[in-house]
């Protein structure tokens, strides 16, 4: 079982565009046609922040959404908030708040072997970082740039440097690196 942060980010950095907004990561390719369906295959648990889980709310989930879909994970989705958030119902979705360790022993036995994603934000994968649970980064580098947003991973990571396992193209609109983090 490894603890995982799979995302796809712009050249200069940023998983999502200032105002939380994804749009640009849609006009680079369908996921559909990356790791991603064998990544997900090997995940039994997910983390993911409230900023990530609100916007799933606004445009994939809620009545908001241009075209609304059913929640796509079929995996337990421990979601991080300092704040009371709606449920969705069907879905096995844990609210948390706090420190990230404990709820990283309860995803890891939800898991049963399984990878755990760290879906987002970076911060709260930064959280798992600090405290020596991330494993893997596998980071799709989108052919675009935003200027400003919502930062990868706002952690220095000098000493030791993360490992890099392999680089690939996918499609012509992204290169995915997978890295391996490193301890002392």
């Amino acid at each position: 079982m490894k603890t995982q942060y799979y995302t796809a980010c712009s050249l200069d950095g940023f998983i999502a565009a200032p105002g939380d907004s994804l749009d640009w990561l849609f006009s680079l390719g369908n996921p559909t046609d990356s790791s991603y369906p064998a990544f997900i295959e090997d995940v039994g648990a997910l983390a993911m922040g409230s900023a990530t889980y609100e916007w799933m709310l606004r445009h994939v989930i809620g009545p908001e959404a241009d075209h609304p879909e059913p929640w796509p994970y079929r995996q337990p989705t421990w979601v991080f908030t300092s704040r009371t958030l709606p449920g969705i119902p069907g879905a096995d979705i844990r609210f948390a708040r706090g420190d990230v360790r404990p709820v990283h022993g309860a995803m890891a036995e939800s898991a049963a072997g399984k990878n755990i994603w760290v879906v987002g934000g970076g911060d709260l994968v930064g959280q798992f970082y600090d405290h020596g649970l991330l494993d893997e980064l596998f980071v799709r580098f989108g052919s675009v740039t935003l200027g400003a947003g919502k930062p990868l991973l706002p952690r220095a990571i000098v000493d030791p440097p993360l490992k890099l396992i392999s680089a690939r193209t996918m499609g012509a609109g992204f290169a995915e690196l997978h890295y391996e983090v490193q301890r002392r």
